[in-house]
């Protein structure tokens, strides 16, 4: 078996990249201390002594740190295997328990034929929303769905409102009020795009409100792992194309946010008012592997995109940039790879109220 394919199958075992990498360099040396590790691998002195603990908690290698300098050595292979087998036993009961008793996800999707049916779908689900609605709609139907909205935004779920269709010398800014945390408009006409808390989506043509004999039909569908990507449209194609009408004043603080771009939102309306907002969040590594930590700090700047001018790279791009005590570092939403961090959850506050 050659090296890559080695480093595949401990890869496949749960072995992260600087885990296999550091138990190859303990193998081929038959024993090593950690700078010396540290030097074959790239991986920190430091960061050696975290991975040697993990591969001896796995039964992969013996960490000697009775001795001077520590010295990390590998178990013999038969042992490795007998380790590895056990864990291997103890996953298929987990995975067979898993089995029969998991909640199975299932997608739905229902086809919607109907003008009366989808304006229906877009009023009651917007009226479940706990935490983020982006939409797209023509004026003429705004009216549909005003209630909802209004009572969205006023529970503090951040609605992302685009309106469709409108005349070329635009809308008054009347019109959206208190119906979206920001509003913005174009005169192009779009389809409707409904999303809601990164778990519904709704997505219409035109004609299926607008013509009664129309033979097309709106698709609404509950899928947790295709409405981030109907959000990355709306985005990075319907938000962008759109000139901004209104915004929402900021939310008063402290406020917990488990929405994380609505915190990234209500951080940016709080600087640009020269309020000073501090956060404090339990965060996760994007890259290293090391273990989950609570950060607190300033937050000194934002890169976002929902009210202009628009601060960030891209368009998905969200983050707060926060200076603690250990330095600037910028932090994300869950399944960020842009940022040095991630989180579910930020607490903000005004620093001036500390």
């Amino acid at each position: 078996m050659d090296d890559e394919t080695l480093r595949e199958r401990l890869t496949a075992l749960g072995l992260s990249e600087k885990e296999v990498a550091t138990y190859l360099s303990v193998l081929e040396s038959g024993g090593s201390k950690a700078s010396e590790i540290a030097a074959d691998t790239g991986v920190s002195k430091r960061y050696v002594y975290s991975l040697a603990e993990q591969l001896a908690d796995r039964g992969l290698v013996t960490v000697e740190d009775h001795t001077v300098p520590t010295r990390v050595r590998p178990r013999p292979p038969e042992e490795v295997i007998e380790s590895l087998a056990a864990r291997l036993d103890e996953m298929e009961a987990a995975l067979e328990a898993r089995y029969d008793e998991r909640d199975r996800e299932e997608t739905t999707f229902d086809v919607i034929k109907s003008r009366a049916t989808v304006l229906s779908r877009l009023s009651e689900t917007v009226a479940q929303a706990s935490n983020e609605i982006t939409l797209t709609l023509p004026e003429r139907y705004l009216e549909e769905v005003r209630p909802e909205l209004e009572a969205a935004v006023d529970r503090g779920v951040l609605v992302l409102l685009v309106v469709t269709d409108t005349p070329a010398e635009g809308i008054d800014p009347d019109t959206v009020a208190g119906t979206a945390s920001v509003a913005r408009t174009t005169t192009q006409p779009t389809p409707i795009m409904l999303t809601v808390d990164q778990s519904f989506g709704l997505v219409s043509p035109l004609d299926v409100v607008s013509r009664a004999d129309s033979d097309q039909q709106a698709i609404g569908f509950v899928q947790p792992r295709l409405v981030p990507v109907i959000v990355g449209s709306f985005l990075g194609n319907y938000w962008q194309m759109a000139q901004e009408l209104a915004a929402a004043d900021p939310l008063p603080l402290p406020e917990t946010f488990t929405n994380f771009r609505q915190a990234v939102h209500q951080a940016t309306l709080h600087l640009r008012e020269d309020r000073p907002v501090r956060m404090t969040a339990p965060v996760r590594p994007v890259v290293a592997e090391d273990d989950p930590e609570t950060i607190s700090g300033t937050v000194v700047d934002t890169r976002q995109g929902l009210v202009r001018p628009e601060t960030n790279s891209y368009p998905i791009e969200h983050s707060l940039v926060v200076e603690t005590a250990d330095g600037t570092v910028t932090v994300g939403g869950p399944g960020s790879f842009l940022e040095e961090y991630e989180t579910d959850e930020v607490e903000l506050h005004l620093a001036d109220e500390e």
